[in-house]
């Protein structure tokens, strides 16, 4: 198993079809580089019945592990298996790209690192959001100078709470969700994108009082035990020197806190939603204090997820590094720890690991070509 030739596309095995797995279906039809073969899921019945829907054989998690057709696993677990199933894909020869975050702890983490590098796979993480043509043209902006050099950047993403839309909600109030391990990677893998590895954090975190029930589906106003903190406020010190703030928080009914901005020495840049491929990205000089929106200047156009996994497959045939890594995945996870320690501890906590910042996606480049 592992590297396929370069004109033969990467063979997907998906494990866990729950929410997610739709979104990435709908875009492997449009990325020749992969090809699904394969989904399981502990539910057997449901692998099979999303197998029929997308014309590909349902089975065991077992058995797509061992079967000798999938090169790389999509791992689209819950937190609490992504670990697991990325070590037993290992260990089978196989290629892995996850949902995030990567894994539940660094020392959880490492260890899957450790048998990557050992067996020569790769190990690839959502978000791939962060290769759409909104984070991406942000960067080319940071990079070429538009708004001087960058001071400082601040993310405030908030919502009352996961179980207002999704039906079986309770995993986002364990360990390995709430705010911060389940949003906090789209906008921490953006900063890096953005400003390179963090070396240190401090910040508070809480957990409200507020009962929670399910809102929607066959569960509806069955309770959620929560155990993670709900409203958590971060400030990042990047290696060169630039500060960020971070607050993600499901105790926010209403605000009107910008989303995510960067200030630099001669203007600020509106960011788009990390959460989404493509949004606008808009300006603002110090020669012009007006808003303008700023064209496409680089990323993966009309992008959705998978298009990380697509890279990856890219970059497996062409031996180079892909962008969607399981090392800036590691660093994020670090970050996330670190938050969380510094909030416990009310204190300043040093980041170890460090990561370089992924190649800029240039416009008008395709994941399977480029």
């Amino acid at each position: 198993m592992g590297s396929p030739l370069n004109d033969q596309p990467l063979r997907v095995g998906v494990v866990g079809v729950g929410n997610i797995s739709q979104q990435y279906f709908e875009h492997f039809p449009v990325l020749p580089n992969l090809e699904l073969v394969a989904v399981a899921d502990l539910d057997v019945d449901r692998a099979a019945t999303v197998g029929a829907t997308q014309g590909v054989r349902g089975t065991s998690v077992d058995d797509l592990l061992a079967a000798d057709d999938v090169d790389v696993v999509l791992n689209l677990t819950i937190p609490a298996a992504h670990a697991d199933v990325a070590t037993r894909a290992l260990a089978a020869g196989k290629h892995v790209y996850g949902e995030k975050p990567l894994a539940m702890s660094t020392a959880e983490a490492a260890p899957v690192l450790a048998l990557a590098a050992e067996r020569a796979l790769r190990v690839g993480s959502a978000p791939d959001t962060v290769l759409g043509t909104g984070i991406q043209t942000a960067r080319a902006a940071l990079d070429d100078g538009l708004i001087g050099d960058p001071v400082g950047a601040a993310v405030s993403w908030s919502a009352p709470g996961h179980e207002l839309w999704h039906p079986a909600p309770a995993f986002y109030y364990q360990p390995g969700g709430g705010p911060l391990f389940d949003m906090g990677p789209y906008y921490l893998t953006s900063l890096v994108q953005f400003f390179g590895p963090v070396a240190r954090v401090s910040g508070s975190a809480r957990q409200s009082s507020r009962e929670r029930t399910i809102a929607t589906g066959p569960f509806a106003g069955a309770p959620i035990p929560v155990d993670v903190d709900t409203h958590v406020v971060a400030v990042l010190e990047h290696e060169n020197g630039v500060v960020s703030t971070l607050t993600v928080s499901f105790e926010v009914w209403a605000t009107r806190a910008p989303l995510f901005e960067v200030h630099g020495t001669a203007g600020s840049l509106a960011v788009p939603d990390p959460n989404r491929f493509s949004d606008p990205v808009s300006v603002a000089t110090a020669d012009d204090r007006t808003w303008r929106e700023l064209p496409t200047t680089a990323g993966y156009a009309d992008a959705g997820r998978g298009y990380g996994l697509a890279d990856m497959a890219r970059a497996i045939a062409t031996d180079r590094p892909h962008r969607a890594s399981g090392d800036l995945a590691f660093h994020v996870l670090e970050v996330m720890e670190a938050i969380a320690t510094a909030g416990r501890q009310h204190t300043v906590v040093d980041v170890q690991s460090r990561v370089d910042r992924p190649a800029t996606v240039p416009a008008g480049a395709r994941p399977e070509d480029w």
